[in-house]
């Protein structure tokens, strides 16, 4: 191939590639959904701007590119040196791609019958779950989606993307396998723990709290440093439990009930505390910030479905050492006073009287007489109050599958008629809405 052939058809191929650009379009001209379905306003013009800008940076490269060809330094280059040069190029546009699938990945599902007014009501919940009242940082958008993977996931707002850049929303990934069950809420609010825990700094913070305990208690030394190296899922546990109270705790169980071989196995290696012991620190959680018998019953429960004399000597051996510690590590949990709360203890910061045990029973009771209550309710305090309600023994497993839809599809669509009330405030629904509930 001459030099002359070899410049115009990479010359042909940059040209095709700025036709291909312009086929990617926004998504709120491609992607039918209801209006219960679609994410908010914040998240969809956060995600189209960050999108607009990344075709609008990859037009002007693939033009810059152009320019310098037609241009004398460019018409004298070598072919390798054009080719190289324009390689830079495509490689943009497939990280612009990969990006933009990221989103399509999480949006796409919303066009789907049932599925996309739950994932707008799982967004209205998520929302609720990461704000605080006393409002120490700047809420971010947050969009969920379901995915055939066995674990809920969440890529952070800021977090860098595929080929750079770093995402404007939160996404959380949800297993399709729990929607819609009893785990739900306890899965999803530990993800947006993750979230708010980066938010307030939480981790680098504690983990020199632990480090420091660590130092000051010689004979609990590998204690502490197994819980500093699990922190990160520790806090958003709590996180969980502090907004969705004993909800929390039986979504847990529900989600890490494995054969035992893997619930009592001791091991650092994962991020993640084993089985066993992790649902021992929630419980612990869980009487810390609303003490009650219910999470001893919990703990005792769990002992009783994965007994430790039946697993390996020394992997029992090591969760009997955590578990003198984890009382003293949920109080130093709920006491820590990060900087981002102005002195505030990290348990005054969430509004802990909507998940008291009492004032949920109490709920429940008036849900029997009205069934329009928990419409009422933030998202978080209802899923606490139906949680709740399990533990007691009141309410089945369909009437739970049936509320839960009946919520997120509420949710979902109040969400649409007025964004600012749930999405962006977190306020109760008004009472016309929980009639049409």
């Amino acid at each position: 191939m001459s030099h002359a052939q070899a410049i115009r058809m990479i010359e042909y191929e940059a040209h095709s590639l700025l036709e291909r650009l312009n086929e990617v379009r926004p998504f709120a001209l491609t992607l039918p959904m209801v209006a219960a379905a679609a994410p908010s306003v914040a998240a969809q013009a956060a995600i189209e701007k960050f999108l607009a800008d990344g075709r609008s940076q990859l037009r002007k490269l693939a033009r810059r590119f152009l320019h310098w060809l037609h241009s004398p330094a460019g018409n004298g280059a070598a072919p390798d040196l054009v080719q190289r040069r324009y390689a830079i190029v495509r490689m943009r546009f497939l990280d612009m791609l990969t990006q933009f699938d990221v989103f399509a990945d999480a949006l796409a599902e919303r066009s789907q019958h049932n599925y996309g007014e739950w994932l707008g009501g799982l967004d209205v919940l998520a929302a609720d779950a990461l704000q605080l009242p006393c409002r120490p940082y700047f809420n971010p958008p947050v969009i969920c989606h379901l995915d055939r993977e066995p674990g809920a996931a969440i890529r952070r707002v800021r977090a860098r993307m595929p080929g750079g850049g770093l995402t404007p929303v939160a996404i959380i990934r949800m297993p399709r396998e729990r929607m819609v069950g009893s785990a739900i809420a306890s899965s999803l609010v530990h993800e947006v723990g993750h979230q708010g825990a980066a938010l307030l700094e939480l981790v680098e913070q504690l983990q020199a709290a632990l480090a420091q305990m660590a130092a000051a208690r010689p004979a609990q030394r590998q204690c502490w440093l197994c819980l500093r190296i699990w922190l990160s899922e520790i806090i958003a546990d709590f996180w969980s439990v502090a907004r969705v109270g004993i909800t929390s705790t039986q979504g847990l169980m529900s989600v890490v009930s494995l054969p035992a071989a893997f619930v009592t196995r001791f091991s650092v290696d994962d991020p993640h505390p084993p089985p066993w012991i992790r649902v021992k620190i929630s419980a612990a959680i869980g009487n810390a910030l609303y003490p009650d018998q219910q999470w001893q019953q919990l703990a005792d429960t769990w002992d009783a479905l994965y007994p430790l004399h039946q697993a390996a000597p020394q992997d029992a051996a090591a969760f009997r050492e955590l578990e003198r510690v984890i009382p003293e590590f949920a109080a130093l949990l709920a006491g820590f006073r990060p900087a981002g709360l102005g002195g505030m203890a990290l348990a005054q910061a969430f509004p802990l009287a909507y998940c008291a045990p009492a004032r949920l029973r109490s709920l429940w009771q008036e849900q029997r007489r009205n069934k329009g209550t928990l419409a009422l309710l933030p998202p978080t305090q209802a899923c606490a109050a139906i949680g709740q309600a399990k533990f007691d023994g009141w309410i089945s497993a369909t009437e739970e599958v049936a509320l839960l839809r009946r919520l997120l599809r509420f949710w979902a669509l109040h969400s649409t008629i007025d964004a600012r009330t749930v999405c962006a405030q977190a306020r109760p629904a008004p009472p016309a809405l929980a009639i049409a509930f």
